[in-house]
């Protein structure tokens, strides 16, 4: 068994970086890989994830009450509509990461997709046709990429709508995140119910 699985007093294995905090199983276990395919969750993912760039994932789990206060719980229209006002505010939340190029960059991603939904309909209409086929498990970390052409084609394909701070590596982790790519190692006990959540997304998006 890799060094990457370890196996939970519950008996359930998980990969390894789950076993480090309780915020990190709760998230593991509960929510991350799991189709996400509504308006706002896929918004806030977008958001979280640009904000992580450079920050441990942890870091933003810890903060992410204080996000959806600051963020409007990630309502699209409701972000799409902050102003200069709102940035200040959120400047001087010391709950978030305090970076005006990534606070600026959100409201320009909820602009940019409040027009997707416009155009398309939903976000997930935008982003899950880009789900790569699926793949064996992966038996280590070694084995997942942090780039993959899906990825970068998303990637690309974001940029010339607009939206910002959203490179390969950074749709790389939103894909695994909301489920497209399914990044749980072999053993996981997670990984089958993220395999099956998938499925069901891709025949409802189809």
């Amino acid at each position: 068994m890799s060094e990457d699985l370890k196996i939970g007093p519950d008996g359930l294995g998980r990969c390894s970086w789950a076993t480090a905090t309780p915020e990190l199983g709760e998230y593991h276990d509960n929510e991350w890989g799991l189709a996400l395919t509504d308006d706002d969750g896929l918004f806030e993912r977008i958001c979280l994830e640009a904000f992580q760039c450079g920050l441990s994932w942890l870091t933003i789990l810890r903060k992410r009450e204080a996000f959806r206060q600051g963020f409007a719980a990630f309502e699209i229209e409701a972000v799409a509509n902050f102003g200069d006002a709102d940035i200040a505010r959120l400047l001087a939340d010391p709950g978030i990461v305090r970076n005006r190029a990534k606070i600026v960059a959100s409201i320009e991603n909820a602009r940019r997709s409040r027009e997707v939904i416009a155009e398309l309909g939903s976000l997930a209409q935008l982003i899950w046709p880009y789900a790569p086929p699926a793949e064996a498990a992966p038996r280590s970390f070694a084995e997942l990429p942090t780039v993959t052409p899906e990825s970068r084609a998303l990637a690309q394909e974001l940029k010339r709508r607009g939206f910002r701070f959203l490179g390969p590596t950074t749709v790389c982790a939103l894909m695994q995140a909301c489920g497209l790519i399914n990044a749980h190692l072999a053993g996981c006990h997670a990984r089958e119910r993220v395999d099956l959540a998938r499925a069901d997304a891709l025949r409802r998006l189809a």
